[in-house]
């Protein structure tokens, strides 16, 4: 059931007579301001992504994961960072992460191999083309997302801003329902250092 639904409307989506099911009434629906809140919340999160994918395909050839990736690795001084630490830092699955930099590592964006410290996990390295695209797209990209998220908001806004999203993300991990990443490192070194 859409999370905009009234209580008005709850019980003809839901089947109900409305005499006889008492929790349907006693759920939280939202009100008409939370409602607004809401929609204005889901335009956001299917617009922005979308957005963001578009301009750095069109200005860098880069997916918006891509780019996370590259990103992230780029803010390591020696480019390098274990997979379990980068799926820590993306916030993603081991399994999302590891099909990703199959793809980056067959366009020569990244290097894997086998950690010299722990044979189980994963070493991830910028490679000279993954450096030089991250270094190429990362204007572009600065310029939209202060075009499209800081231009139109005011200091104070994008202080309310932050603290909103701190507050959402954190609601989402205690709720259980977010992809866990998992401690361990994602690992294909029993088949031998893929770089």
């Amino acid at each position: 059931m859409e999370a905009h639904v009234t209580s008005a409307g709850s019980a003809a989506i839901a089947g109900e007579s409305g005499d006889g099911d008492q929790s349907v009434n006693e759920r939280r629906w939202l009100d008409a301001r939370e409602r607004e809140v809401w929609l204005a919340l889901r335009h956001l999160l299917w617009s922005l992504q979308p957005a963001v994918d578009r301009q750095l395909l069109r200005d860098s050839g880069l997916s918006g994961p891509e780019y996370s990736v590259l990103a992230t690795l780029s803010e390591d001084p020696q480019g390098m960072v274990r997979s379990g630490t980068a799926a820590r830092m993306l916030g993603w699955g081991r399994s999302r992460l590891s099909h990703l930099l199959r793809r980056m590592e067959a366009k020569g964006l990244i290097a894997r191999s086998c950690s010299p410290d722990d044979g189980r996990g994963q070493d991830i390295a910028l490679t000279p083309a993954g450096r030089n695209a991250i270094v190429e797209a990362a204007p572009g990209h600065v310029e939209f997302v202060r075009s499209v998220v800081f231009d139109p908001l005011t200091p104070e806004q994008q202080d309310a801003l932050r603290e909103a999203c701190r507050r959402i993300s954190t609601a989402i991990e205690s709720s259980g329902t977010c992809e866990a990443v998992c401690d361990g490192e994602a690992s294909d070194c029993d088949e031998g250092p893929t770089a």
